[in-house]
């Protein structure tokens, strides 16, 4: 059971909600950057793939994670080790960390999301970046 403390929720430079400890959303964002998706080349937090991150604790004082993310495509296949990969990688760095993963696709993914690191490894990797070459994409398509 989880203890309630109240906390205003905020949302943080990358467009992350985050609600709890700030030193244990840190850690939590830097275990997140350890996950990649198998299809593509930049991690899943600066892939934009990570809505909100919530760190509270537990009755016995353990800390509870709960993350919901998305994926970059519905019928993507790797949702269900995607999710594991993501608990694995947070309890690498918080051992006993109760740690949750719901995936939704409200609202879906867009490039938008990707972080300003992100856009830059995809700078580095094909020499363009390919979230304003998404937006003029969308532009002309009206």
């Amino acid at each position: 059971m989880l203890v309630s403390v109240l906390q205003e929720a905020r949302v943080n430079e990358d467009n992350v909600k985050v609600i709890g400890d700030e030193s244990v959303i840190r850690t939590v964002i830097e275990a997140l950057r350890e996950v990649y998706d198998p299809e593509i080349p930049v991690n899943i937090y600066d892939l934009g793939l990570i809505y909100e991150i919530h760190a509270a604790k537990t009755e016995d004082g353990r800390p509870h994670i709960k993350i919901l993310m998305t994926l970059t495509a519905i019928g993507c296949p790797v949702i269900g080790p995607l999710a594991m990969y993501v608990e694995e990688a947070i309890r690498d760095r918080i051992p006993d960390a109760e740690v949750e993963v719901d995936i939704t696709f409200d609202p879906p993914w867009t490039p938008e999301r990707i972080t300003k690191e992100g856009r830059e490894m995809f700078k580095a990797m094909y020499g363009y970046d390919i979230v304003e070459q998404w937006i003029e994409a969308y532009r002309e398509r009206g």
